[in-house]
């Protein structure tokens, strides 16, 4: 996913004092090697952006595309124990089923304890083509877990869906306006009026990657309207109509410029991420976004062309890109992405950088977010402590009761509890046995 939508343009509106400032700010950041300016501490809520198109044994019957885009082999292994998968980096817990109950947990704890509030579900509708109707059903099997941890659901909408093939093949395919409607008619039923949905002055949180299909300057208005309630929508990089504003994304167009060599500099990124926040001043909303690195693996895989590269520089990126949107004047941020393991823009535990980019976003919440913020690496790993044992309880078909417990305790910040409890039943390992009961939201 690059972005496909309009480019951010700047601020034509007279600009206050607050905004001339922050953009003798900004230039200071360049100037000075991008070290942030620090502003005053505000609310803000922390999205995470998710997929849930991953498919591997023994959940699913065979791998999915997205960890073998039709090229890699991910039952093999190299002489490090590395997996042959659609990626440049490796899951901590290896190649996992987006819906295995497992994973379901371990994931939203992960987010709990590093500092989220919401998880933003990359999603295409319900219809029974290619995936779509898996992932649904995936989205169904989250929301327990979602309200466990007490995490908020947003969706995203890639209405390049309304491209795919028509769902069943023996009557004329319906208009991209009809599906639209029907996608989110479906999700004004299913998702929108859940307690644990996102929402912005009281308006369902609705994100649309694009519009990429629709473009009508009709269209999204008279959807958005269809809906009770009418959701607020957010486009991409600027608000299309309809829309009450914009959420921002890796600028990899940037790097296609004539002298980039293919490398998006950090200049670019941050004259990127400047445009976006000065045009959102003239918006009713706005997300900004953060994101640690873009390293693609499609154009290996022969999928689609060369996107371009965003360096990780120890770090410094997602640092750089975390801290500008704690400090900004829009109310959210979104983290780009848990788990796009085919750009390579996750902050999901790998062997390559391990906790390391949770433990950053668990400093910084503290800094400009919530001082008292108790979660550290030590919960972190106590959280990947409980799915190896929810593994090993499986094989052995061992009751789980304790480790439902400490689940409920590590969503609750009950650290202490969570910790008694898992030391007593790492000390009784299970004996090997064939899979058997999952995890319990």
């Amino acid at each position: 996913m690059c972005s496909p939508g309009p480019k951010p343009s700047p601020n034509t509106c007279a600009p206050d004092l607050r905004a001339r400032v922050f953009r003798i700010l900004a230039g200071l950041w360049v100037w000075l090697g991008f070290v942030p300016v620090l502003l005053p501490a505000q609310a803000k809520s922390v999205l995470i952006y998710y997929h849930l198109w991953f498919s591997a044994p023994p959940h699913s019957p065979t791998w999915g595309w997205h960890w073998t885009m039709d090229r890699f082999r991910p039952d093999r292994t190299n002489a490090l124990g590395e997996q042959d998968i659609a990626s440049w980096y490796q899951p901590l817990i290896g190649t996992y089923d987006s819906g295995d109950p497992v994973v379901l947990e371990y994931h939203t704890l992960l987010m709990r304890l590093a500092g989220a509030d919401a998880v933003v579900v990359n999603w295409f509708g319900p219809e029974p083509v290619f995936d779509y109707a898996t992932i649904d059903r995936r989205l169904h099997q989250l929301l327990p877990y979602l309200e466990r941890t007490g995490l908020k659901l947003v969706l995203c909408y890639e209405d390049r869906a309304l491209q795919a093939p028509a769902p069943d093949p023996g009557h004329p395919p319906p208009s991209a306006l009809d599906r639209a409607r029907r996608a989110l008619q479906y999700a004004c039923s299913a998702y929108f009026g859940r307690a644990c949905y996102l929402r912005w002055k009281d308006r369902p949180v609705l994100l649309n990657f694009g519009p990429q299909v629709l473009r009508n300057p009709e269209d999204w208005p008279a959807l958005v309207r269809e809906c009770d309630p009418p959701p607020a929508l957010f486009t991409i990089n600027t608000p299309a109509p309809g829309a009450v504003g914009a959420f921002a994304w890796p600028p990899m167009w940037l790097s296609q410029a004539p002298g980039t060599g293919g490398v998006l500099s950090a200049a670019a990124l941050h004259r990127y991420l400047g445009d976006f926040e000065q045009a959102a001043q003239r918006w009713p909303a706005a997300i900004s976004c953060a994101f640690p690195r873009f390293h693609d693996i499609h154009a290996r895989a022969g999928t689609r062309p060369y996107w371009g590269y965003l360096g990780d520089r120890g770090g410094d990126t997602f640092r750089e890109t975390l801290t500008r949107a704690l400090t900004n004047a829009i109310p959210m941020v979104m983290i780009a992405t848990w788990n796009h393991f085919g750009e390579g823009t996750l902050i999901e535990p790998t062997r390559e950088f391990g906790f390391r980019d949770l433990a950053l976003l668990q400093q910084l919440r503290r800094q400009w977010i919530d001082p008292a913020f108790p979660p550290t690496t030590n919960e972190l790993a106590m959280v990947w402590q409980l799915y190896q044992l929810r593994r090993a309880a499986r094989r052995a078909a061992h009751p789980q009761t304790d480790l439902d417990a400490a689940a409920d305790a590590l969503a609750n910040f009950r650290f202490e509890d969570a910790r008694r409890l898992l030391q007593g039943f790492s000390r009784t390992p299970p004996e090997a046995a064939p899979e058997s009961q999952p995890a319990r939201p």
